[in-house]
């Protein structure tokens, strides 16, 4: 190459004949004028060896022509194959395109306004939750296509009243909502049911309030939402690195504290910042209701002797004055509350951790004190005697009587 470069050179600007280029470098001067009668660089090729694979390709291509997803090593075993796996894998390799139905995944664009992007991230961490547990609960992750800004909260659970609630929280911290949401087969909001989506029923009452559409990935098509898996994986190298949290209030107080630094940052792909394109994302959404969705945990159950409603998985104690009443429970992601009509019977802080019993003192004593005024009620006073008739004067009515 060095050469063959330096050849053209003399010949060209220093105007030296051939033999003298040829003394100059050391070269044949049949070398000189191939050169010289060469425009492109010389490239040295070697001339294709044979493979062992060649022999079976065609066996190969039969195979894949019925079933194009077939395993490498299943047709090594079909082809009696003896060799090496690697080169036939190889082989394969290049051959299966030829055959799999093209499944190209095109770039989206986003108009402002347009789509959310959402996951649950669930960070590789142990956030203590109480009761002596740990854990990793889900994060809710949202990403704006058109801004790039990134939303994100911890949720109790992956359930459809946790995530709702999320979504809702999110959505309000945003101050608008985006024409659309984009979903992966999450099992609270939808999945594929003969080639179609479907939502789940709590889902499609939420999109309905707010009004907007959701739109369903097909089944292993994360490309469909890059956005949001790209953002869960920045979480989980510029957020968790070095950070430790003592409950997921802290989780989510440290989030809260870094998303601003994190929207601020210049983003490669936008050539700007998230946060420099949010004023005319936001502008284009649709405004919230003016009603907000029904939210969280709802049940309306009659209160058992032992005054206690579960929500999720976990048990809280209610006021025993509402045993054997029907009372309303409400629990959303922060707190449980339960009414009995218009009054509220039990207020309590929702618990992060599994199976656990919440009591409130004050039920337990209240509990205690109806016990033992029961226990101390006067025993129940004898019944009035009632005069019982002689059953023979039924028989005299009727003609019954025997004759003597």
């Amino acid at each position: 190459m060095e050469d063959w470069a330096e050849v053209r050179r003399l010949r060209r600007v220093e105007g030296m004949a051939i033999s003298a280029i040829a003394r100059e470098l050391g070269i044949a001067r049949n070398t000189v004028k191939k050169a010289l009668a060469s425009d492109r660089p010389p490239k040295y090729e070697r001339p294709a060896k044979g493979s062992l694979v060649d022999a079976v390709e065609p066996r190969v291509r039969v195979l894949l022509a019925d079933c194009p997803t077939m395993p490498a090593t299943v047709i090594a075993q079909r082809i009696g194959w003896d060799r090496s796996l690697t080169i036939l894998k190889d082989r394969v390799r290049v051959l299966r395109p030829y055959y799999l139905p093209p499944d190209p995944a095109s770039r989206t664009s986003y108009e402002p306004g347009h789509r959310l992007q959402c996951d649950l991230w669930f960070p590789p961490v142990d956030v203590p939750l109480g009761a002596g547990q740990v854990g990793s609960p889900p994060v809710l992750v949202m990403v704006s296509g058109y801004s790039r800004m990134m939303f994100a909260l911890m949720l109790p659970s992956r359930q459809a009243p946790d995530l709702i609630a999320g979504h809702w929280a999110l959505l309000t911290s945003m101050g608008a909502v985006a024409r659309e949401l984009v979903w992966d087969n999450e099992s609270a909001v939808g999945s594929w049911r003969a080639g179609k989506p479907k939502l789940t029923d709590d889902f499609e009452a939420f999109r309905g309030t707010l009004g907007i559409g959701v739109h369903q990935c097909r089944p292993r098509d994360p490309e469909a939402k890059g956005l949001v898996e790209r953002a869960n994986g920045y979480l989980e190298t510029s957020f968790l690195p070095g950070r430790a949290f003592t409950g997921p209030d802290d989780f989510n107080t440290q989030l809260a504290e870094w998303l601003p630094v994190a929207n601020r940052r210049q983003h490669r792909a936008l050539g700007c910042r998230p946060l420099d394109r949010w004023a005319a994302d936001r502008d284009a959404m649709l405004t919230l209701p003016p009603v907000a969705p029904q939210l969280g945990w709802r049940a309306r159950v009659r209160l058992p002797r032992d005054h206690y409603v579960r929500v999720d998985t976990n048990d809280y104690s209610v006021d025993p004055v509402a045993v054997g009443r029907f009372v309303e429970v409400v629990a959303d992601l922060e707190h449980v509350t339960v009414r009995l009509g218009a009054k509220i019977v039990a207020v309590h802080a929702r618990c992060w951790a599994r199976w656990q019993t919440i009591t409130d003192p004050a039920h337990k004593a209240a509990a205690l004190a109806l016990s033992h005024a029961a226990a101390h009620l006067p025993a129940t006073p004898p019944a009035d005697e009632v005069e019982q008739r002689d059953l023979a004067a039924y028989d005299a009515a009727f003609g019954l009587t025997e004759v003597a």
